[in-house]
């Protein structure tokens, strides 16, 4: 067997050992759980892109009315349903992303698509790091860790600070918080795959470095990248929480779930429930991915034994 057609059988191996990992993840209970849970939340938001009980943003109903037969979860200080905010506030995290001065959305979530982002950015730089060694390692692992060194929240108000409010401003503010820390796995993960042998056999064939990184070691190291990238959606969405609850966060008119917690603190002692289900609706998606990622891993892990 040539050196060319054995890089290509290990990766078929690799692509079918990532799929079949994925599909048993419901033989983890922990993972099944996860699934369950983002599941869950999916189908809320697609549910709310069709239809949702009220106008979110509509003042219709009594002020601080707990859960009825008309309002399931109650209404808000302003009279707003607080189920309908909470199935509209799905749609910004998970499956669109408001363009300024547009009525488009680009399909996919602010977290979503700020977890790709970094991911991207961050698999790039840790590969080229990784692989390339010598001064590109040194440079880009050295910038990558001034960021690290800032708090993340500090970045953030950075970022949001100077560029405003936005969709487009978050993604970016996730994007520059997050890639370091998918860098780091990234270079690790090469620096241990470059000394295999269908490394070696590219190099060579004189494939070029990009050839190299993406079609011999990404594969190889996309499990493991697969596991992180979930636990930052988590991040990310909790993250974006904090920012709503700062008030600096995903601009009107769209439900913010941090926003609504910060909204209703002011009126907590005379609707408690206004706080909780926002604050519950965040802990259950970010623990839903939290659990999701452990089952993957758990699997990814198991497989390759």
């Amino acid at each position: 067997m040539t050196s060319e057609a054995s890089a290509e059988s290990t990766g078929k191996r690799v692509k079918r050992s990532f799929w079949k990992s994925l599909l048993i993840i419901f033989d983890s209970k922990v993972g099944t759980v996860g699934v369950v849970v983002v599941l869950f939340w999916l189908g809320i938001a697609f549910l709310s892109l069709f239809w949702t009980p009220y106008n979110p943003n509509s003042s219709d109903f009594i002020q601080n009315l707990g859960p009825n037969k008309t309002n399931w979860l109650g209404t808000d200080h302003m009279g707003r349903d607080i189920l309908s905010r909470l199935m509209e506030g799905t749609q910004v995290i998970l499956l669109k992303t408001r363009i300024p001065g547009s009525e488009f959305s680009l399909p996919g979530g602010v977290a979503i698509w700020g977890v790709f982002c970094s991911l991207v950015v961050g698999a790039i730089l840790g590969l080229n790091a990784g692989y390339r060694r010598g001064w590109w390692d040194q440079v880009i692992m050295q910038v990558l860790d001034a960021l690290i060194a800032f708090p993340q929240i500090v970045l953030y108000l950075v970022v949001i600070a100077a560029l405003g409010q936005g969709d487009l401003v978050v993604i970016l503010a996730i994007t520059i918080t997050g890639s370091p820390g998918v860098a780091r796995p990234a270079r690790r993960l090469a620096l241990d795959i470059q000394t295999r042998d269908y490394i070696r056999a590219a190099e060579t064939r004189a494939e070029s470095v990009w050839y190299i990184m993406i079609r011999e070691i990404l594969p190889n190291a996309r499990g493991p990248l697969l596991v992180d990238s979930m636990l930052r959606v988590g991040y990310a969405i909790f993250m974006i929480g904090t920012l709503g609850f700062l008030g600096i966060g995903l601009p009107p008119p769209d439900p913010d779930w941090g926003n609504m917690v910060n909204e209703a603190r002011k009126y907590i002692f005379v609707n408690q429930l206004a706080v909780m289900w926002p604050a519950l609706a965040i802990a259950t998606l970010v623990i839903g991915l939290n659990l999701f990622a452990d089952g993957l891993r758990e699997e990814l892990n198991r497989y390759q034994k």
